[in-house]
């Protein structure tokens, strides 16, 4: 294996996806591969889009070769760009899955790519059944997966939910590796004169794009609780929201917690990342329900406690009282958990366990799980 073309998401578009396919490229290049990158021309229509932009503010990523030619709604554009990669014959092709609406677009051009009988078709599987089901779901994921050689998945629910779909695919479980291109940390008086934070507060972190599974209403409701009132603990709410911001606010203001809670509400370019998980304590990821997150590798990366529910694959990643917290999904469960660290001095505690933990999120474990996979489809 030699020629790598990931198809997917990254520059010029923002978020966690691009990020994953462009940190992912620069591993499988430092590991001797040639590594291009095919990316979107039209990713969402601005309908389907429910943030303010997919397009991000930062300048490109150097040493990387990423080609816009993908339009996600034109069938023509997926023959074309199908029999084109066809006729370059990377002897590999990877594909980030996580959505249904993508599936007819990458299983048809990689349909198109496997009548040359030489490139191989890895799933990267992030979601195989979606946080916010649709009609449809099912069908649009069985004719993606149908186009596959094989599947690394990133968590146990994902592992198992692919067997509803096939058993016949080589299929290799391992964690998403670490989110460590957001920079280095800062000192936290810096980060804090940067986001202009009260220098004598503690802070919880929820990070990143606010979507209802992910349980923010949990976390505002467990910040009334009467315990962490009494303390100087502030709620930094960093991510832009992608429903109805109402009642959230509306939340807020009925708990009366507008002094205790502090929105930062749109999207965090990648070079203030470092920022906000510099200023935090603990990171708080209390959602409904979940495969994995990237919002843990960031924290990993940035040697930060975590505070995670018991749901999806999430009790995977951080390991309790090891690394943070895996607390129900409820208000009380989380309010108590918090409590806890900032009464109990856990945070140097759960710091000092970082660099244990972390080697389970190597990106070369990953490499080495997508070459296991691929070796498997030519043996």
């Amino acid at each position: 294996m030699k020629k790598v073309k990931i198809i997917g998401t990254a520059f010029p578009y923002r978020g966690g996806l691009a990020s994953y396919n462009e940190r992912l490229a620069e591993e499988l290049i430092r590991e001797g591969f040639d590594v291009s990158i095919e990316t979107f021309t039209l990713q969402y229509p601005s309908l389907l889009f429910p943030g303010k932009s997919q397009y991000s503010g930062e300048k490109p990523p150097e040493k990387l070769k990423i080609v816009r030619t993908i339009n996600s709604l034109n069938p023509l554009n997926w023959i074309k760009t199908g029999r084109r990669i066809r006729k370059e014959k990377p002897d590999l092709v990877l594909i980030n899955y996580w959505l249904p609406f993508m599936s007819p677009c990458f299983g048809t051009i990689a349909r198109l790519i496997k009548k040359n009988k030489h490139s191989k078709i890895i799933c990267i599987a992030h979601n195989i059944i979606p946080h916010e089901k649709r009609p449809g779901d099912k069908m649009l994921t069985g004719y993606f997966l149908g186009s596959t050689d094989a599947v690394v998945a990133q968590s146990k629910k994902v592992f198992n939910d692919i067997f509803q779909f096939t058993d016949k695919l080589p299929v290799k479980l391992c964690p998403h590796p670490l989110f460590d291109n957001f920079g280095e940390p800062v000192a936290r008086e810096e980060a804090l004169r940067f986001l202009n934070l009260d220098n004598n507060s503690r802070f919880v972190l929820f990070f990143g794009f606010i979507r209802e599974y992910k349980g923010l209403d949990l976390l505002i409701k467990a910040f009334a609780d009467e315990r962490l009132a009494k303390l100087d603990v502030k709620l930094l709410i960093a991510g832009e929201f992608y429903k109805d911001s109402k009642p959230y606010l509306e939340l807020i203001d009925k708990l009366k917690l507008n002094n205790k809670v502090i929105l930062h509400t749109s999207f965090i370019e990648n070079s203030n990342v470092n920022k906000y998980f510099s200023c935090a304590d603990i990171v708080a990821l209390p959602y409904k329900n979940a495969t994995q997150s990237g919002v843990t590798q960031i924290g990993y990366h940035f040697n930060k406690p975590m505070l995670v529910t018991n749901v999806g694959g999430l009790p995977e990643i951080i390991s309790h009282n090891v690394a943070g917290y895996v607390t129900e999904p409820d208000e009380k469960s989380i309010a108590d958990a918090l409590h806890d660290f900032f009464i109990n001095g856990k945070k140097e505690i759960f710091e000092a366990n970082m660099p244990n933990e972390k080697k389970k999120f190597l990106w070369s474990n990953m490499t080495a799980a997508i070459s296991e996979v691929y070796n498997q489809t030519i043996t």
